[in-house]
């Protein structure tokens, strides 16, 4: 058996810790640190901790000008020292029964996830961060996309032969009960009803094409020099190939975000006792997605505007989600935002759409965010108790009794600190 402190710290946990700090007396009424904070864990949950520095921070925070000399204003270094002493008490007064903790280490600027450990001091682990050139941000960019589709081409293959295997559904054979708060969302796709189908997205990309690829796959490559991408120097493609070409691919690979959750998913069905079914996006058509109880992870196929035909509210349009009637505090459109200085992701949003099918008996759940980085936010949101209930109560304050959920839905998550933005009730 292992201690709590030994467990894994999962990105959900992390960020429900941040946003529990950022809502404490300590940092809800200093906006400035808080974005501090905010900042720092973004950039290293975003794998750039190694970007991190007091002239990064003193520009994307406190707002100084490209000149700006830390060495003549200190201002990062202070308010890093404040932000560490908010953090003590904070952990010292409404944080200490936190199972999870933050520290900013002296003399750094990386936060550090830890556990606590009951009656014991809390050791902070050192993170490793993902290293990534400033200067070669485009060309990184596709190596790390790239390298992230190998992996998640390997991980996706070993869920879809788990539980999927000549159409077969997956069996599945302890039953126990989800988490109390999860069920009335989930009963529709639990015993006694029938399989869901859950469709994993399968986005085009380039991959690096290999002496096994046929004449018309190498033809439509295009070829890049290997002195343009040096961070494929470890890979075995790079020592073996003469040439580094890359040639579309549509099937072979899912998104990272749409990869971890679908573990998570089939994980709780299992749980449960439920099989279910796994299928790639582009061997799905919408006759076989309506005639079945369908999970839907992500989009961007061509029978997603479908799902949207008849659904007032919320829409997928270029790459942005539209509002059609915004409510007071609402916007009309909702985009992904981005750090100006690295162009990581900062902000991304997702949607979670409950729909009929063709037969009353039927749902449609689609889980579809921007970025890759929303759909997996949504779905830890979607399997975890206690946000779950935020998302009850605003439903149920739809309905005129303020009791009852509708039947369908949809409810629009932000994902820098996963929340609730709105929700809408759907006509039966």
């Amino acid at each position: 058996m292992h201690s709590p402190a030994a467990l894994p710290i999962s990105l959900f946990e992390k960020r429900e810790e941040l946003r529990r700090i950022l809502q404490s007396k300590h940092f809800a009424t200093s906006p400035k640190k808080s974005r501090f904070l905010e900042f720092i864990s973004e950039q290293t949950f975003l794998g750039g901790g190694d970007k991190l520095n007091e002239y990064l921070i003193g520009v994307e925070v406190y707002d100084r000008g490209p000149d700006f000399n830390s060495q003549k204003d200190p201002i990062v270094r202070v308010q890093a020292h404040e932000i560490r002493r908010l953090l003590k008490k904070y952990y010292e007064e409404e944080g200490k029964d936190s199972l999870v903790r933050v520290n900013v280490p002296t003399g750094a600027y990386v936060p550090v996830f830890g556990r606590s450990a009951a009656e014991t001091e809390v050791e902070f682990p050192t993170e490793p961060v993902a290293a990534s050139g400033f200067d070669r941000r485009s060309r990184l960019h596709l190596a790390i996309t790239l390298i992230l589709a190998a992996a998640c081409l390997v991980l996706a293959f070993l869920v879809v032969a788990r539980g999927w295997r000549s159409g077969k559904a997956q069996s599945v054979p302890t039953a126990t009960t989800l988490p109390e708060g999860l069920e009335w969302f989930w009963e529709p796709f639990l015993p006694p009803a029938e399989p869901p189908l859950i469709v994993i997205p399968n986005h085009p990309l380039l991959r690096a094409a290999h002496d096994g690829d046929s004449p018309q796959t190498l033809a439509r490559g295009h070829e890049i020099p290997k002195a343009a991408l040096p961070e494929f120097r470890d890979t075995i493609h790079f020592r073996e190939l003469k040439r580094f070409r890359f040639v579309p691919s549509v099937t072979d690979f899912t998104s990272v975000g749409e990869t971890i959750g679908v573990v998570s998913l089939c994980q709780m069905f299992s749980n449960v006792g439920q099989k279910y079914r796994l299928q790639q996006s582009r061997l799905v058509n919408f006759e076989e997605i309506k005639g079945n109880n369908a999970i839907l992870l992500g989009g961007n196929q061509s029978w997603s505007g479908r799902v949207f035909l008849n659904v007032q509210g919320f829409h997928f349009q270029g790459g942005v989600i539209t509002n059609t009637k915004p409510q007071p505090g609402e916007k009309s459109v909702y985009k992904p935002e981005f750090d100006p200085v690295t162009n990581q992701l900062r902000r991304d949003y997702a949607l979670v759409l409950m729909l009929p099918n063709e037969r009353s008996d039927k749902r449609v759940l689609l889980i579809y965010g921007i970025y890759t980085q929303g759909s997996q936010a949504a779905i830890e949101y979607l399997t975890n108790p206690e946000r779950m209930a935020d998302l009850r109560k605003a439903l149920m304050d739809l309905s005129p009794d303020h009791r009852t959920v509708p039947t369908y839905f949809q409810a629009l998550l932000t994902t820098t600190v996963v929340s609730l933005v709105a929700v809408r009730a759907i006509s039966n």
